[in-house]
């Protein structure tokens, strides 16, 4: 049997997040991961998460002035003390709810300069959140849903983890955003699974459940399982009904 994660940024994302881990449990899911939860009491959420047993796989970096349209702040040169305070952040909120990685964002930049600073911010998170056991993850966003984003493909980020060269670095592989910016999922799954930390899914391109679109995922589980990859799988789709009213495909993998 696969294992699912459920992102409590998208499923039940109407419910505290302390409810929505409930609800992900009741609906059999086996880990939950999260986006930005800093708005949420830290005990609360860990209180739900000893209470249901389920681990908690990782969260966000702040995106910084979301009113301005940021999305991360770790490859803008100049900010680079915002990027460590989110840094900061993260780890620590990580480290009070016993989350296992944080995703640290890049944000709209390109060029040299958002190179340089990403690797070294990276290098900063990576020391951070060594101290606790935790992984640091990067993950490329497609050019539809986010033009501009630095990080925008899978052979850019494994030459980022190589540089780095920190033990506790590693690829968030979205099959949805590589599948809209490159496409060969099974291939890039196989050549990257040293260096993966984490995946998830959606149907593309409409993001929605993973039973249907171009992307088989009868398939690709299949696939994951015969490469050894027994970690939940995260479920970052966009729900079109109430959360519990599109959990059908569970039954399906």
């Amino acid at each position: 049997m696969t294992a699912f994660s459920a992102n409590l940024g998208f499923l039940w994302a109407d419910l505290p997040l302390a409810d929505a881990i409930r609800a992900a449990h009741a609906a059999g899911f086996d880990a939950v991961e999260c986006h930005w939860p800093y708005e949420h009491d830290a005990r609360d959420v860990r209180d739900a998460l000893d209470e249901t047993g389920l681990p908690m796989l990782g969260l966000n970096t702040v995106r910084g002035d979301t009113a301005a349209g940021e999305n991360g702040l770790s490859a803008l040169p100049g900010r680079e003390g915002e990027a460590r305070a989110a840094i900061d952040q993260a780890v620590e909120y990580a480290q009070q709810i016993g989350a296992g990685a944080v995703h640290v964002m890049a944000g709209f930049a390109s060029g040299p300069a958002a190179d340089a600073s990403f690797v070294e911010n990276l290098k900063y998170a990576c020391s951070r959140a060594g101290a606790h056991g935790q992984t640091i993850l990067i993950e490329p966003l497609n050019g539809y849903d986010a033009p501009g984003y630095f990080l925008s493909s899978t052979d850019q980020a494994s030459d980022i983890i190589a540089r780095v060269g920190a033990g506790n670095l590693k690829l968030m592989f979205d099959c949805y955003h590589v599948q809209l910016n490159e496409g060969d999922l099974t291939n890039r799954l196989t050549r990257l699974m040293p260096v993966i930390g984490h995946i998830q899914f959606a149907s593309v391109p409409d993001r929605g459940t993973p039973d249907h679109g171009e992307i088989s995922y009868a398939h690709i589980f299949e696939h994951l399982a015969a490469l050894g990859y027994a970690r939940p799988l995260g479920a970052e789709y966009k729900p079109k009904q109430p959360t519990h009213e599109t959990l059908d495909w569970m039954r399906l993998f």
